[in-house]
């Protein structure tokens, strides 16, 4: 048995037998990321991830938590009839925070059924999102009977947290940060990470010597990754303000593989100067107009798209998105694109998102609603204009 194969079993072994099971049963063996990741996170230590998209390492993160909640024994809760949420996870976008909502079905439903199958008790754990786009109701139903696995937003954290919602909070015991990359040199990183210490002195206002949260962290790629584990960790702090604050140790994992991408820069026109001569439209008495870019650039993002299995194309606001997706399939005389932002109402972006993902769609037309890890399966072109 070689070394690789000897730490994919030893990174299972924290697992419940059931758990373990249905793992076998459904994948070959551990990616890179869960081999190095498991051992730290079903120790209990926080632990900052880095590895690529498409690695397993939301899996990583997720399926220890999974496992405690459903063979473990029962942490505390608020009361006997009201349990709290147990795990959070914290998704810098909307689209990304549903993505990671459906993927978990998979695996819950798979050690349910080794579970029924072999007789096995368990307890399964609710999931619930909680977002700018969830209505009120479910707002309210999910404040009465709160979830063990509750998916948000930094935003929509800080309102619980600042709301008298936040009781449901109370027994967290674990955090995962998704895409933390795109957090940690911003104002929006810093209020969530002074959200997560909010969330910290929530937990310990019952019992002040309650073991730390553990935090996780996930990303494709950020450095310097001492100053986000640092971040991510954030540190103690005595009632003496001449007393030092204290780092939370965080373990780093490295499970990052360099990949082969071919990056070309095209222009759409050999002489960029021609488009600063006027040039005469419609009327020849008009006044001369600028010459445009798009006529050159349209053509080849139809070449470009039909040359491709899947195609994102990046724009820099929703106007554009919605008048280069229209400009391309008014081209192409078929829809080759749509356009997605965070505008278009919820349920049509999730069918957006599944058609590029089964292949019945060839392009999006995307703001940043689309940039940060959603799992697009097997985009071979991304083209930034």
């Amino acid at each position: 048995m070689s070394s690789t194969t000897m730490e994919a079993s030893a990174a299972l072994d924290g697992f419940h037998p059931i758990t373990r099971q249905w793992f076998t049963e459904a994948f070959p063996e551990p990616t890179r990321a869960q081999t190095l990741a498991w051992p730290a996170i079903a120790a209990g230590r926080s632990t900052l991830l880095l590895a690529p998209t498409g690695s397993g390492k939301t899996l990583a993160a997720f399926l220890v938590a999974i496992d405690r909640i459903m063979f473990g024994l029962p942490e505390p809760t608020l009361s006997e009839n009201k349990p709290g949420v147990r795990v959070l996870y914290i998704s810098p976008l909307k689209a990304l925070g549903v993505d990671v909502e459906r993927n978990l079905r998979a695996p819950l439903a798979g050690v349910r059924a080794v579970a029924q199958r072999e007789g096995v008790p368990f307890h399964e754990p609710q999931v619930g999102v909680r977002s700018g786009d969830t209505p009120a109701a479910e707002r309210t139903r999910l404040n009465r009977q709160p979830p063990e696995i509750l998916i948000t937003t930094p935003e929509s954290l800080y309102l619980i947290l600042t709301s008298r919602s936040r009781d449901i909070l109370r027994d967290v015991d674990t955090v995962i940060v998704d895409e933390i990359h795109s957090l940690v040199a911003t104002k929006r990183g810093t209020h969530l990470f002074l959200s997560l210490e909010r969330l910290e002195r929530l937990r310990r206002e019952d019992d002040p010597q309650r073991r730390p949260l553990q935090r996780i962290g996930l990303s494709a790629t950020q450095r310097p990754l001492d100053e986000v584990a640092r971040l991510l960790g954030g540190a103690e702090a005595d009632a003496n303000p001449e007393q030092p604050v204290r780092p939370r140790p965080v373990e780093i994992v490295e499970a990052g593989r360099s990949k082969q991408i071919a990056v070309t820069i095209e222009v759409p026109v050999e002489d960029m100067t021609q488009l600063a001569q006027p040039v005469v439209t419609g009327s020849a008495a008009g006044a001369p107009q600028p010459a445009s870019i798009w006529p050159a650039i349209h053509p080849r993002l139809v070449e470009l798209i039909r040359g491709h299995r899947s195609t994102m194309i990046f724009v820099n606001s929703r106007r554009l998105a919605e008048r280069l997706a229209a400009a391309i399939n008014e081209l192409a005389e078929e829809e080759l694109a749509l356009a997605h932002h965070g505008s278009i109402a919820k349920d049509t972006r999730l069918v957006i998102e599944d058609r590029l993902k089964l292949g019945q769609l060839p392009a999006i037309v995307a703001t940043s609603s689309m940039e940060l890890g959603i799992d697009m399966g097997a985009v071979d072109l991304v083209v930034q204009i």
